[in-house]
């Protein structure tokens, strides 16, 4: 009997140990869609926001967006402004470091910015930091690298000198271009400190797995600064470009973020899911590009022919649902420095009335019926609603003018790389997304010297004049006047044709706390959490 007793009194004890215990905390994972797999994950070199939500998660710059799309400090904890507005001089964080625990200083931020701007890295958002002394003319070749306005006064003392006051220079910093590298890593590994087990990041998460077309993880930077507040130790992203088969991994539960899917499921998704549906107004234009080096789209009647004969009211309401808007302004709406955009002049005609115009633009310029036969390639991005977009125009150009219409798809990077270096096309598909809340963002798109964005090689001199006097203008209001000029020429002449001023189109679980939705459509992961 004593031992009995001895047995069941171990028994007891070791109960109570067990009921007292912890249970292990489940791993907490976000699965995030990404809408397509990254050219890059080299800041020098992203130019689309799918590659900017990852390397924003890995990378922290000066400042950031908060989860309210407003601008708050970064890396940089405080920042100083000379009263001339051209001189800024930031303080960086004490505890921030790099992933491999050593710290993040001043030098490696200017080492960054210069790495940039220097020609031979040809970086494709060079332009993003040309605010600062010098980066334009060192980025063309016209200075040495080391004359750009970037100095460590001390390991954590940035001081950044302008060319002119720069009011969005703050939210330039908070750009993909503007995230920094680490010097070491980048001098030790050279094009290989992108990659998993090798890439030194200064973010809340560290990139531990990337299989192209299949999953990037990312995990939490335990030497991160801010990492207590971190309450993510996982993020999957998925690049994923058939909206169908995001959706239905939504569905599945086996993703708590989609973005972009097809705007004709919003009904459906909206009956089924409620308000784990969002679609959020930004600051983003859907716009077809003419290829101006080639006719007939050299020919200004031409473009403006096939840009009104485009039933904009028909793509905003059949095909997205209402949810985006039709456009006649490159700059869209929202814009608080700027006010109204400067829209096409045809924007208050009917469609009937615009049609009629088109048809006799189209045979003053010797083409359509009774004329050159129209013969147009269409190019877009792999995605339901830009085939139904493309479509559509082709069936309206099909009808207007007799066109015979043909259409070519490619993959968002693939199609993208080949707008940015220089291929030719007839008419290509393209969107923006505002870097930064000023008018000056869309319009720069089109400056002759704009290689990279300027995918229809548009050359306007007196356009490129505005531009540059737009630049030298310190007065707000003056400033605003310049670049509605300059608007006005663009819409005259249609190098491009805006079609839709654009929302964000996101499924987001209920599980996933700390969202919100935001004109920048900016949503770092560090911001949120996951319920089980």
């Amino acid at each position: 009997m004593a031992s009995m007793k001895l047995n069941l009194s171990a028994a007891a004890l070791i109960g109570s140990l067990l009921v007292g215990a912890s249970p292990a905390l489940a791993e907490a994972v976000l699965h995030r869609g990404n809408a397509g797999e990254p050219q890059t994950l080299d800041q020098a070199h992203t130019s689309i926001n799918i590659e900017a939500f990852i390397v924003k998660d890995l990378y922290e710059g000066l400042t950031i967006y908060d989860a309210a799309g407003n601008i708050v400090p970064g890396a940089a904890e405080t920042w100083d402004l000379s009263d001339d507005g051209t001189v800024y001089t930031f303080k960086l964080r004490a505890d921030a470091k790099w992933s491999d625990g050593s710290p993040v200083t001043a030098e490696d931020f200017a080492f960054s910015f210069r790495r940039v701007e220097d020609p031979k890295t040809a970086a494709e958002y060079a332009n993003i930091l040309f605010p600062i002394k010098n980066a334009e003319k060192v980025n063309k070749g016209e200075a040495p690298v080391d004359q750009l306005g970037v100095k460590a006064v001390d390991e954590k003392t940035l001081e950044i000198t302008l060319e002119r006051p720069t009011p969005f220079f703050l939210e330039l910093l908070a750009h993909q271009t503007a995230l920094p590298v680490s010097k070491a890593s980048v001098e030790k590994n050279g094009a290989d400190f992108v990659k998993p087990g090798v890439m030194v990041s200064n973010g809340a998460f560290r990139l531990t797995a990337h299989v192209p077309n299949d999953s990037l993880t990312v995990e939490k930077n335990t030497n991160y600064w801010d990492a207590a507040n971190v309450k993510l130790d996982k993020v999957i992203f998925y690049p994923i470009d058939d909206q169908a088969a995001s959706v239905r991994r939504f569905e599945a539960k086996e993703m708590d973020l989609v973005y972009n899917f097809s705007a004709d499921q919003i009904d459906r998704l909206r009956q089924s899911y409620g308000d784990q549906v969002h679609v959020s107004p930004t600051l983003a234009t859907y716009y077809y590009a003419f290829d101006t080096r080639q006719e007939p789209y050299s020919d200004v009647r031409v473009r403006r022919a096939l840009s009104m004969a485009v039933d904009r009211d028909f793509i905003a309401k059949e095909i997205y649902s209402g949810s985006q808007i039709p456009a006649y302004s490159m700059v869209p709406p929202g814009i608080e420095s700027y006010g109204e955009p400067s829209k096409a002049d045809f924007a208050d005609m009917s469609q009937l009335d615009r049609e009629d115009q088109a048809v006799a633009l189209m045979k003053e310029a010797g083409y359509g019926e009774g004329g050159k036969p129209l013969d147009i390639e269409i190019r877009y991005n792999t995605n339901p609603n830009h085939e139904r977009v493309a479509t559509a125009v082709a069936d309206m150009w099909k009808n207007t003018f007799g066109a015979k219409v043909s259409l070519v798809n490619l993959d968002v990077s693939s199609h993208y790389a080949y707008l940015q270096e220089g291929g030719k096309f007839n008419v290509a598909r393209a969107g923006w997304v505002a870097d930064y809340a000023d008018a000056e963002n869309f319009l720069a798109l089109s400056i002759s010297t704009n290689k990279t964005f300027n995918y229809g090689k548009f050359e306007n001199a007196e356009y490129d004049a505005l531009m540059k006097k737009s630049y030298e203008e310190q007065d707000p209001a003056e400033r605003s006047k310049i670049l509605h000029e300059a608007e006005a020429l663009l819409m005259k002449e249609q190098p491009i044709a805006p079609l839709l001023t654009q929302a964000d189109l996101w499924l987001v679980s209920d599980r996933v706390q700390g969202w919100q939705d935001n004109a920048p459509n900016e949503h770092l992961s560090r911001f949120l959490s996951v319920a089980e």
